[in-house]
């Protein structure tokens, strides 16, 4: 389920030989160096298979595509995973969906009818597993007979909200995918929140579109949908808001969603939902 590589890389994360995604990248680790690398622990691979954990690295065949616009330093380098890896690669067909937190009834009313609509044009939903509007993307997706990937910014022993455990093993066992590049607890509260920051790349990384439902902007209750509406941009990845233009102008937690139209976002109707694959794609 791991390859050779992936396996030691991962009892050098364990170790502390990599310190980081920069330290990994900064040192030019290549295939020499990590062939010369002791192996993993071996007991601690076993039982991360016996959970159902693969494990994957940027010198295995299987390893997600990524787009050659995107920096090295942005570029995971290990990948710990349950379920179908391949999904990473189905890009064309995986849309993005991130918003607030804390949506109100209204908002999560109009997101359902948003992802149940991308589930019928045969989109992968992609989104972070966390409260409010990813959790409500996961299900709606799957109880749509879709397929759904979780990116976690957490290990696979500490996901958060933990409420949502039995959401990730629904999303694996209906043949969707839940990754993390983390193997290793944070050491402070600061890396911790980092993580929530950097997963939010991932989002963009690995879809065709992102999907803003609704959120604040910076310093008025924002979330990481700030994040990956600025790494789309960044990956060159197409962006969408839901908005309504006679309800949604003068709400607050639709602040951001006026804030990306202003920056070229399109207004994600039907019409446009339809067109997501008829755009160019590289």
């Amino acid at each position: 389920m791991s390859s050779l590589f992936a396996q030691k890389l991962y009892g050098a994360v364990l170790r502390g030989k990599i310190k980081s995604r920069s330290d990994f990248w900064r040192n030019n680790f290549d295939v020499e160096k990590i062939e010369n690398m002791a192996q993993a622990e071996t007991e601690r691979i076993a039982d991360s298979e016996e959970r159902g954990i693969g494990l994957v690295c940027c010198f295995d065949e299987e390893f997600p595509h990524i787009s050659t616009n995107i920096k090295l330093s942005d570029r995971p380098f290990l990948l710990a995973y349950k379920g179908d890896i391949k999904m990473l690669n189905d890009i064309g067909h995986n849309v993005a969906v991130v918003g607030s937190l804390v949506p109100d009834e209204r908002i999560l009313a109009r997101e359902r009818n948003v992802v149940e609509a991308l589930v019928k044009e045969k989109f992968n939903i992609v989104s972070g597993l966390a409260r409010g509007c990813d959790t409500v993307a996961h299900r709606v997706c799957l109880d749509a007979g879709g397929k759904t990937i979780a990116i976690l910014p957490t290990t696979f022993e500490s996901i958060y909200p933990p409420e949502n455990a039995a959401l990730l093993d629904e999303i694996v066992k209906s043949g969707g995918l839940v990754v993390t590049e983390y193997v290793t607890e944070p050491k402070s509260y600061k890396e911790k929140i980092a993580r929530f920051i950097e997963r939010d790349r991932l989002q963009a990384m690995f879809s065709r579109a992102v999907v803003l439902i609704a959120s604040h902007v910076k310093g008025e209750g924002d979330s990481g949908s700030r994040h990956a509406m600025q790494k789309a941009t960044e990956y060159d990845v197409l962006r969408y808001v839901m908005y309504n233009e006679h309800t949604d102008n003068a709400a607050p937690i639709f602040a951001l969603n006026r804030e990306e139209l202003g920056y070229g976002a399109t207004i994600l109707t039907s019409t446009a939902i339809k067109h997501i694959n008829d755009e160019i794609f590289d």
